[in-house]
This record gives structure tokens, sequence and C-alpha cells, in this order.
């Protein structure tokens, strides 16, 4: 009756196994940002975020990567759909990159605070640590507006306590060859760094 008992149990086991692997294979990293994150001009398989996944591969991360960006999102319409997002994904980090649409729309900046606070409270609601990434704005927009933007991200990050990347292309905005036609897509070539970028600011949070 033991012999059985313990046999029982080992199956048991060996089936539990399997469940627990894909558990730790799940391990979600969301990317939730716009054009600058979708791979606007490019293939998919170029743009940083999937440059993200590769390299989490290679070092035989148990994190994958899931990117939700959409070309032309803003803040407001990221807002809409980012609890959808989190149900679906179940992140265990967030990269919240959105808010350059906003900017270069001259939408209110109040009101993009708030759009991204409410989406960095859903996430950690959620058990999600939240890296946010800024953007910056040529001086034409006013050095009022251009100060307040910028200054969005450090407010927010400051009051909800989260990880900030400052300027998503900090490391390409001085090379005009970096950038397709339109001077505000990074090219293929320019993806790399733009990761290396990101890479120093989430790798605390991946431990």
């Amino acid at each position: 009756m033991l012999k059985k008992l313990v046999s029982c149990l080992f199956l048991a086991i060996l089936l539990a196994l399997p469940a627990k692997v894909a558990m730790a294979a799940e391990k979600r990293i969301l990317v939730y940002g716009d054009s600058l994150s979708a791979g606007f001009g490019i293939a998919v398989r170029d743009s940083w975020p999937a440059l993200l996944g590769q390299r989490l591969k290679a070092q035989g991360s148990a994190f994958v990567v899931a990117n939700a960006s959409i070309s032309g999102e803003t803040t407001a319409g990221g807002r809409t759909r980012f609890a959808a997002a989190l149900s679906q994904f179940k992140p265990g980090v967030v990269i919240l990159a959105l808010g350059a649409n906003d900017g270069l729309r001259g939408l209110p900046v109040p009101a993009m605070k708030e759009n991204l606070q409410a989406m960095a409270r859903q996430a950690k609601k959620a058990g999600a640590r939240v890296l946010l990434v800024g953007m910056r704005l040529p001086p034409n927009y006013g050095p009022q507006y251009t100060r307040d933007f910028d200054a969005a991200y450090r407010d927010v990050a400051r009051t909800e306590k989260l990880a900030l990347l400052p300027f998503l292309l900090e490391p390409v905005a001085l090379d005009s060859t970096a950038f397709q036609a339109d001077g505000l897509h990074p090219t293929a070539a320019a993806q790399a760094k733009i990761l290396d970028h990101v890479w120093g600011a989430l790798k605390p949070l991946i431990g």
C-alpha cells in the first residue's frame, strides 16, 4: 500500500513539472509604447523590443517579450486598452514608453501625466515592476511646453517610485543618419543602440 502511494505521489510530481516549467517561461516583459517601439518603417524583427527578446533568450533568461506598442498611440489611447493588455499578458515588468505623440500633437501635459500615472498604478496593482521611458521634444514647441513635457516623466517616476529612462532616443538623437526619411523614426541600424540604452535601465528590474 505504501509503495503504491509513493508511486502515485511520484507520478503526480512528474505531471506537475511541465506546468511549473511553463509558468517560468511565461515571465513577461510588456513593451507598451508607440511607433518608436512598434518598429515603424522597419521589419518588426529589427525593432529594439524584438532585439530585447533575442538578447534575453541568448542569455537564458526566463523572461520573454510581449510588444503591445501601436503606431500613433497617445497616452489617452494607451490608457483605454491598458487593463486588457495587463490581463492578457500578465507581465512581471512593464516598459511604459508613451507620450511622444501627446507632445507632437501639443496635447495638454497635465492630462498626459495623469494617464501615465494611472497606467503605472494599474501595473503596480497587477504586481508588475515599471520602467517609465520618456521622450523629449524639439525646441520649436516652445520653452515652457518642452520643459513641462520633460518634467512630466520625472514627476510621475518620483511620485510612483518608478525606474526612469528619461529619453528613449538619447544615444541616436544627434545623429541624422540614424533616422528614416521622416526624421522621426530610427532606422533598423539604430535599434541596437536604443536597446543597449534601454537595457541599462531595465536590467535591475529583471535581476
